[in-house]
């Protein structure tokens, strides 16, 4: 199932948990998948990956390390975001 702009119904979820977390002017359904988080795109900084990390830990019980040398892949996008929340979430 996927909702707008091509968002699985777990993108879609996370996109809301960020958009509510960071108190961000976008709607969660306009969040590209596949659109960079960190930067450009949403352009988010490393204060906001942290803010992100702890609310999925909370909301999802999947630990993100600030020093997890794939930060800046698993960060790289809502998809790549959420591929790895359910990999984890899976073990």
């Amino acid at each position: 199932m996927t909702g707008g702009n091509g968002q699985t119904a777990q993108e879609a979820a996370l996109a809301s948990l960020i958009v509510n977390t960071l108190n961000l002017e976008v709607a969660a359904p306009e969040i590209d998948p596949q659109a960079p988080l960190y930067g450009e795109g949403l352009g988010l900084d490393s204060i906001d990956m942290l803010e992100i990390a702890l609310a999925v830990s909370k909301e999802f019980g999947v630990k993100l390390r600030a020093d997890d040398k794939n930060n800046r892949q698993i960060f790289s996008s809502l998809r790549s975001l959420t591929a790895y929340v359910e990999q984890q979430r899976a073990r």
